[in-house]
């Protein structure tokens, strides 16, 4: 497909929803271990938002088009990629150059579309799939029987947190901003959901824990959040900050880390080694596909939006109204 060109997201500026606009782009060419997907559906993440506001730039060598997970058919392959790919149908996490109607992707970051779903819900898969499983199982070390706390209960993060933690075994307590949306956790199957504009996290927390703490708390609040969550956890307890919505910076109490046995911890996804996620994709197909493949877990599905109508996908994510994952998806896509 050398030459051709393609439908894209790549804003030159930073700025609101509205300077998401299609625009034309060389389709891009597989390189030694990638696959040229032909992209049906993409994933909308809070980190294009911010890429999208100019507060969150591409790695080294990632496309400037928006866009960290897709979903659709291998049509090409770089070297050292067996020919064998193409015309599969994938899910794969990618650095950038989701928005498009074309999408390189490093083969090992790549998983097969489960059996049962359509292309729209494998899309919403990766991001947050990487991500939880990451953080909570192999960041926070989290076993059968702990309690976690997850901030953001109804966002894509907190879903499918929501999903994996339960099949796994684990008390599942997050917050929300609303009645609403508690009422909607729970029915996704969170044991305990948290009202933030009405109740004090921490007291709930302390309530339902028997006056423990829980032994893990996945946050994406940051800020003044911080020095709360250090009170909601249990001795020996682990905390891992994701994102820093309230902030990057917070006072904390070095005693309390240091008495309380605390460990404070944190990572971010898209600058790591390609080495590091294709561990995590390995990790996913040998321990999440199979139980994916019974069943027993999807996505949580909030709206798809055509391409075009990127900017209104991004003005619904900031406006904090959706439950789970908000999709772009491809014209012609099947």
């Amino acid at each position: 497909m050398q030459g051709q060109t393609m439908q894209a997201i790549d804003p030159v500026a930073a700025g609101g929803p509205e300077v998401l606009v299609v625009v034309e782009r060389p389709v891009p060419l597989p390189g030694e271990g990638e696959v040229l997907i032909r992209v049906a559906a993409a994933g909308v993440n809070r980190p294009d938002v911010l890429q999208r506001r100019g507060m969150y730039p591409p790695p080294q060598g990632a496309p400037s088009i928006l866009g960290l997970e897709v979903a659709g058919e291998v049509v090409g392959v770089g070297a050292g990629v067996d020919s064998v790919l193409i015309g599969s149908r994938v899910c794969a996490l990618v650095a950038g150059g989701g928005y498009a109607e074309f999408c390189v992707a490093p083969a090992a970051q790549c998983l097969p579309v489960p059996e049962g779903f359509d292309i729209v819900e494998a899309a919403a898969l990766p991001e947050t799939l990487f991500t939880v499983w990451s953080n909570l199982f192999q960041r926070a070390r989290a076993v059968t029987g702990e309690h976690v706390l997850v901030h953001g209960g109804t966002s894509g993060i907190g879903t499918m947190a929501i999903g994996l933690g339960k099949m796994f075994g684990l008390t599942m307590i997050v917050t929300c901003g609303s009645a609403a949306k508690c009422d909607a956790a729970r029915a996704l199957g969170a044991d305990h959901a948290i009202d933030y504009s009405a109740q004090d996290f921490v007291a709930v927390v302390k309530d339902i824990t028997g006056g423990t703490g829980v032994q893990v708390v996945l946050d994406m609040v940051g800020g003044d959040y911080l020095p709360r969550n250090m009170k909601a956890l249990a001795d020996d307890g682990r905390h891992v900050s994701i994102a820093v919505q309230r902030g990057a910076k917070a006072e904390i109490s070095i005693a309390e880390v240091m008495m309380r046995r605390l460990v404070l911890t944190g990572s971010t996804l898209r600058a790591r080694p390609p080495a590091f996620k294709a561990a995590v994709a390995d990790e996913l197909r040998q321990r999440v596909w199979p139980l994916i493949a019974e069943g027993r877990l999807r996505p949580v599905m909030d709206r798809s939006f055509p391409l075009a109508d990127a900017a209104a996908a991004h003005a619904r994510m900031e406006a904090g109204d959706h439950v789970g994952k908000i999709v772009l998806t491809m014209a012609g896509a099947r």
